[in-house]
């Protein structure tokens, strides 16, 4: 008794997660139909450069780390709140990315099945000719004093000769002609859109397999394509950090040119290249839009800067030259910049450390007591040094910026201030524990990006090819052609070879051409003659 009284509540159940799952089932074919379908692409394109504009307002960290560091000086409250919106990492965002996927998506399910149908539409004839020719938009008559395979035959000629796919049919009493040209705009079209999923491909395999690596080198040094040398490396989930192509440059030579202004202007530098360990160097120069190329890996100079060079002598006599360390510009109108240099081990078996925190002005200009730069070029540099002693804090474990001294170690008092001074070049100063830091000079650094982007030729093509295929739609019109052909009735006033044809058009985009085509049909089948009779629009 129980089963039975249960075996409708079972069949309800059923039922009902049966429609449950077939109303889901809608949904998600309604959900993936408007996905991909052409406007939710061109939507979601718009999106995705829309989304692209923050990348142009604001610094990024693949290309501008200093720039980067820079806003976080200059705007302390609005840069974490813009970071946390990955304002500094636009395009590794995961709303950038979400898009980005999102049309890669709907190109795939928009593309795929058009291009079947295209395919099928070449191949096929064009459509056979409407019953009522006279309701197309622009349609003709004519009586011509010709029979009508001949006219059949001219007229197909004539098509032909436009570049028509012509399609031939007899039917009772006549001719039937159905003429098409234009396809190939549907095919440009299709080639615009497949080349931007290609393009979007390209540029995935680019981010999947490709990396690059920034690094400041002063004047007289070197590097060597390693990711443990990098300042900054980024790298695709795919690179193996163990075959980066195996490159050493060495930094001969760096100019800087300036406008009037002050300005800098252009980047230039001097570079010796071994293709690899034990290979003869290869001299050769570089620019901001001239990189070196080696391989599918490209060396670029992105900015440039200023190294001090400094002597210290400690009170024990201890004697270190040539310290130096790029300083960063904070100003890139009078590229005043800012830096440490850290000697960690003095030598001397106390275990303290001494650093330098300076800044230097290229252009060098004293207000107040207070050094300020006002040129780019490096017309009277001068540096502002304060000189610390004590723990440094660099095998404490904690992260510590190769720029600046670690705060926390000042605060405790584990690191002490013991003087400061302005130099110019070649003057010395002491500090109170009878340290003496010369100023020696300066060399220049280059900010140099070693890229490797294996889709970067796939990119290449694919814009061109979006380009080509958008010349085409836009250029070619598509047309079609229909006529009818019969024999007219045989009377007193009619030449029994007379022949009735009757001419519509149909074109994409206007009928203007397509009217001047019918009239050109018409004059071709009549001659010198005048027609029977003739009516259209």
């Amino acid at each position: 008794m129980t089963d039975l009284q249960t075996q409708p509540e079972r069949a309800s159940i059923a039922a009902h997660q049966n429609s449950v799952l077939r109303r889901f089932g809608l949904w998600l074919v309604r959900r993936w139909r408007w996905l991909t379908s052409m406007r939710t692409a061109v939507v979601l394109l718009f999106l995705l450069a829309l989304a692209a504009v923050p990348g142009s307002l604001f610094p990024q960290r693949s290309l501008t780390p200093s720039a980067v560091a820079r806003y976080f000086r200059e705007n302390p409250d609005l840069a974490p709140v813009l970071d946390r919106l990955w304002m500094f990492d636009v395009f590794a965002s995961p709303w950038f990315s979400a898009t980005y996927l999102l049309l890669f998506i709907s190109l795939i399910g928009c593309l795929v099945p058009r291009c079947t149908e295209h395919l099928r539409a070449l191949r096929a004839e064009p459509p056979p000719v409407p019953r009522h020719l006279h309701r197309l938009p622009v349609h003709t008559a004519n009586t011509v004093p010709l029979p009508s395979e001949t006219v059949a035959e001219r007229l197909e000629a004539d098509l032909r000769s436009a570049r028509f796919r012509v399609s031939r049919r007899s039917i009772p009493g006549g001719v039937e002609i159905s003429a098409e040209r234009g396809r190939v705009k549907e095919t440009g079209n299709l080639v615009f859109h497949v080349s931007l999923l290609a393009l979007l491909v390209a540029l995935a395999g680019g981010k999947l397999w490709g990396y690059e690596g920034s690094i400041l080198v002063t004047e007289g040094d070197g590097f060597c394509n390693s990711f443990q040398q990098y300042d900054r490396y980024v790298a695709g989930p795919l690179v193996d950090p163990d075959g980066l192509t195996p490159l050493c440059f060495d930094l001969e030579d760096f100019r800087a040119t300036y406008e009037p202004n002050g300005t800098p202007a252009s980047f230039t530098a001097d570079i010796g290249v071994q293709a690899e360990p034990g290979a003869a160097t290869e001299q050769t120069t570089i620019g901001v839009n001239d990189p070196f190329r080696s391989d599918g890996d490209r060396l670029y100079v992105t900015g440039h800067g200023f190294t001090p060079l400094f002597t210290v002598t400690l009170p024990g006599g201890q004697v270190f030259e040539q310290l130096s360390a790029p300083f960063l510009p904070r100003d890139s109108t009078t590229f005043a910049s800012e830096g440490v240099v850290k000697l960690p081990d003095l030598g001397d078996g106390s275990g303290d450390g001494f650093a330098l925190e300076g800044f230097f002005a290229p252009t060098g200009l004293i207000q107040g007591g207070v050094l300020t730069s006002v040129d780019a070029r490096p017309l009277n540099p001068q540096v502002a040094i304060i000189g610390y002693r004590g723990y440094l804090g660099l095998d404490s474990g904690a992260p510590q910026s190769v720029f600046t001294l670690d705060q926390r170690q000042i605060d405790v008092g584990a690191l002490n201030q013991i003087g400061e001074a302005n130099l110019d070049i070649g003057e010395s100063a002491e500090f109170e524990d009878g340290t003496v830091v010369r100023f020696d000079g300066f060399r220049e650094f280059a900010a140099l990006q070693v890229s490797h982007d294996p889709g970067q030729v796939a990119v290449l093509i694919s814009a061109i090819t979006m380009l080509l295929g958008l010349l085409v739609t836009l250029l070619v019109r598509r047309e079609r052609v229909f006529a009818r052909i019969a024999s007219s009735q045989v009377s007193s006033s009619v030449d029994d070879r007379s022949t009735t044809v009757s001419m519509a058009g149909l074109a994409l985009g206007g009928n203007g051409d397509i009217r001047e085509r019918l009239h050109g049909l018409t004059s071709s089948l009549l001659g010198d003659s005048q027609p029977g009779q003739h009516h259209g629009r």
